[in-house]
């Protein structure tokens, strides 16, 4: 395996981290209109991801500095052709920063009201638009010879990406909801259990319509093995949630995810960005990759600091373990 190969599947791995961590932020989010009943039960949902929220957004910020450092040409041609939707992606993310920081600083149930509407929408834009963002990749959108996008925000919003949006905005919803569960008691994690299960289902339906119409489109065989994995533990996940297996659930969601997100990257392989109009002028790795000098550099950055931020991150779940209750919401307001 050459270095732009290794760090082909480096960035698939990083964003796999992301996508695994932030999507159940984004599911607490999208989640509070359906679990939060008042404010102590909104506030037990905020405190589930409070201390690892900004930690788990990180992920994202790496993986585009490496793929900046490592493909740069396909960082130039993702970042300004799909401009306004990541701009939109970044926006959202700030709203939804800045209201887990200042919905507490008043409190008026109006303002309250307002930054949780925020937190709501800064959870399901990005959950919807990084699923359009990706499908568009793996389909291929028109590029010229200069490997410039050609197209608008609009050719972006076609069938087959708009289902790869829903499919990660219902997957990340129930991962989220059954994070819920796993972290909280009472009759808020028996209700979060309950809605884990009916989302669930129309999850499973989604998702598997968009694996299958991308495995009959785009697919290879490594596709259809990680597709495969990633429905068989959509499935058990759904099932350990109906019997209560909360922990399991959770585990075979974040497997689910990651799988999906391996998948789409091995339908890509050995394309960064296919160009739907000439394949000509499609971003391989070998053409949009930096020098082997610069790769050799970064592959020992991450030797030596990737672990370390494993580690951490680790440690900080470890810390941070335990369920989050009423009593304990309540307790601390006084």
């Amino acid at each position: 395996m050459d270095l732009s190969t290794l760090w082909f599947w480096i960035v698939a791995f990083l964003f796999v981290g992301y996508f695994v961590l932030d999507g159940f932020d984004f599911g607490i989010g999208m989640s509070l209109p359906f679990l939060g009943r008042d404010d102590t039960d909104r506030r037990v949902l905020i405190n589930t991801i409070g201390p690892v929220w900004d930690l788990n957004e990180t992920w994202v910020i790496v993986a585009g500095a490496s793929l900046f450092a490592a493909f740069p040409e396909w960082y130039a041609t993702l970042f300004s052709g799909f401009y306004l939707a990541l701009l939109l992606i970044l926006l959202a993310l700030i709203a939804r920063g800045v209201s887990f920081e200042y919905r507490h600083q008043r409190p008026e149930s109006k303002w309250k009201a307002w930054f949780d509407g925020m937190i709501v929408v800064g959870s399901a834009v990005p959950a919807l638009l990084w699923g359009v963002a990706f499908a568009n990749i793996v389909q291929g959108v028109p590029l010229d010879a200069d490997h410039n996008y050609t197209g608008t925000l609009f050719d972006l919003l076609n069938p087959y990406a708009l289902l790869g949006g829903l499919t990660t905005l219902l997957l990340f919803f129930t991962h989220g909801v059954v994070f819920a569960s796993l972290k909280t008691e009472g009759d808020l994690r028996a209700r979060a259990r309950r809605l884990a299960t009916r989302a669930g289902v129309v999850t499973i339906v989604v998702a598997a319509a968009f694996l299958l119409w991308t495995g009959l489109a785009f697919g290879t065989p490594w596709f259809w093995i990680l597709a495969g994995i990633a429905a068989v533990a959509l499935v058990g996940g759904w099932i350990a949630n109906l019997r209560g297996a909360e922990g399991v659930a959770f585990a075979l969601l974040a497997i689910t995810v990651a799988a999906a997100v391996l998948a789409l990257f091995a339908s890509l392989f050995p394309d960064v960005m296919p160009a739907s109009n000439d394949p000509a002028n499609s971003l391989t790795i070998e053409n949009a990759s930096s020098t082997p000098y610069t790769l050799t550099v970064m592959s020992w950055v991450a030797l030596i600091f990737l672990p370390l931020v494993l580690a951490y991150q680790a440690w900080t779940y470890w810390i941070f373990r335990k369920r989050v209750s009423r009593a304990h919401v309540e307790a601390a307001a006084h």
